[in-house]
């Protein structure tokens, strides 16, 4: 076994390994930092935020506000992590203490009211306090330190028409985006006093720890292998936790061990583990291998690590793959996409994962790999039944490629009961090209209305090949409502599904022809 050793508030501490399954908010609190607390056990609280220095992509570390309620604790070893104890310094018998600025704006605007879900809010304030690139608003004004310049902002905004709650791309004068708090939800503040704190935060200072903390790397990856013979009231059964330093040693693993669960970021793992108890006798943790972690840009294809997290794919596309720009907002929370990967959404083989549809819509393909070598699969051909692929024990996700050249017209769309970090009632992705007002090309991904996610392919063909008009759209959408065999479940009824999906594509064709409407209708006036 080897030693695990986890960085946490600047101390080197030990872990046990005796409990492979354990999770990082479990140790943390059995440490004494009890802070993080658990609400939902499923990531979808932030009570239990914590920061985690992640390579930042040239040399450096970005403070990453993560759940613990997720991941095992083993999943850090030689990492080095923050909770809201670590930020500001305590009180001594000769020292007041210092508050750290989020937990000072949190307290004098009253962020918080019982407590529980602060220590929460102030990891995920931290890392957006903390991000490198965020700077002020042109045009907008410093928010006073009584935080009246955000509730006069707030109260424009609102006489403008632009919500300044739900506007998705809410920013606050000194650059703070709301949506690095759309983990962490709270029962008693109403979140207007969160808000104003958010917006109220200056630059860190030049002597702060954490902020000079970026301008060094982050822990390097550590090949950990730690095994129980169990026996125990906490670790009854046998069980084991291995992260290879390499792509090769993992599939010679795997290939050895076909039955080990593999994992990532654990966002669906750990929900699994909570809810349902599930303890898988062998984990393979593939999150660190470099050889999963690429983002490459070809003349041909766009080619995404499957270990790369959603949020470190978002940056570096930076808007290139515009369907991918709609989708990763409405993709859960920042908190989830911190640690979530395609790689994992698409090897649950899930029929409501959110990014199927718009990588079906992008044409997308699956590089497959095991330790026999490597195939290519496309994704419309890769889902076989409900949560079933075309996946052979031993291989695994290595890649998805996004071919070039993208659709000229695309959209993505989630109906869900919330806006935000909620689970999909209907999802669909459209991609079509137009040529002279000929529609030559469509594909349509769907999610939620079948048992997997699928093509809506004879929507498609009632595209091809003719008009683009609104009349076109009509008859396309007659067809996408008859699409998949959709359902009666919690989340929608089966003739709701049915519905939306008819109404979407016409939402898309208005949209896309949203400029030319405009310009008709000033023209006729």
């Amino acid at each position: 076994m080897t030693d695990i050793r986890i960085t946490v508030n600047g101390e080197a501490r030990s872990v046990s390994g005796d409990r492979p399954h354990e999770r990082l908010l479990d140790w943390l609190r059995d440490e004494g930092l009890t802070g993080a607390k658990e609400g939902c056990a499923e990531g979808e609280c932030g009570a239990c935020a914590v920061l985690v220095a992640k390579d930042d992509g040239r040399g450096g570390t970005r403070w990453t506000a993560v759940n613990a309620c997720l991941p095992p604790t083993l999943a850090f070893d030689g990492q080095e992590v923050v909770t809201s104890e670590g930020l500001g310094e305590p009180a001594t018998p000769i020292s007041e203490g210092r508050l750290h600025e989020v937990q000072r704006e949190m307290a004098v605007r009253g962020g918080s009211q019982c407590g529980y879900c602060t220590p929460g809010f102030i990891c995920s304030m931290a890392a957006e306090f903390y991000r490198e690139d965020r700077t002020p608003v042109a045009g907008t004004a410093t928010p006073a330190n009584d935080g009246t310049a955000s509730a006069d902002a707030a109260a424009d905004a609102s006489a403008a028409g632009d919500c300044p709650v739900h506007d998705e791309h809410l920013e606050g004068a000194n650059g703070f985006d709301l949506h690095s708090l759309s983990g962490n939800l709270c029962r008693c503040t109403g979140y207007r006093a969160i808000r104003d704190a958010a917006f109220a935060l200056g630059e860190p200072e030049a002597d702060d720890p954490f902020a000079r903390r970026r301008a060094l790397a982050a822990p390097a990856p550590v090949a950990t292998r730690v095994r129980t013979t169990g026996g125990t009231r906490r670790q009854p059964h046998e069980a084991e936790f291995t992260r290879p330093a390499t792509l090769a040693e993992a599939l010679e693993l795997y290939a050895a061990n076909p039955d080990a669960q593999l994992v990532a970021g654990s966002t669906d793992a750990g929900v699994e583990s909570n809810i349902r108890g599930t303890r898988p006798q062998r984990v393979i943790a593939i999150d660190r291998i470099d050889e999963l972690r690429t983002l490459e840009r070809g003349d041909d294809a766009i080619v995404i690590g499957a270990a790369l997290t959603l949020s470190e794919a978002e940056r570096a596309l930076d808007g290139t793959v515009p369907l991918l720009a709609e989708l990763f907002p409405l993709f859960a929370s920042r908190l989830i996409r911190n640690a979530a990967t395609l790689g994992g959404n698409l090897g649950t083989g899930s029929p409501i994962g959110d990014s199927a549809p718009v990588l079906l819509a992008l044409g997308a393909e699956l590089v497959l790999a095991s330790a026999e070598g490597e195939r290519t699969v496309p994704l419309a051909e890769y889902f076989t039944g409900y949560r079933q692929t075309v996946r052979v024990p031993g291989e695994l996700i290595k890649a998805v490629r996004i071919p070039l050249p993208l659709a000229t017209k695309t959209a993505f769309f989630k109906v869900a009961k919330r806006r935000f970090d909620d689970i999909s009632s209907v999802a669909a992705g459209f991609a079509v090209d137009v040529v002279d007002g000929t529609v030559v090309s469509a594909r349509i991904g769907l999610g939620g209305v079948a048992a997997t996610p699928i093509r809506a392919t004879a929507t498609e063909q009632a595209l091809v090949g003719r008009e683009w008009s609104i009349e076109t759209a009509a008859r396309a959408a007659e067809a996408l409502a008859a699409e998949g065999t959709p359902l009666d479940d919690m989340r929608a009824s089966s003739a709701y599904r049915s519905a939306v999906l008819g109404q979407l594509l016409m939402k898309f064709w208005a949209r896309a022809e949203g400029p030319t409407l405009t310009r008709t209708t000033e023209g006729a006036r």
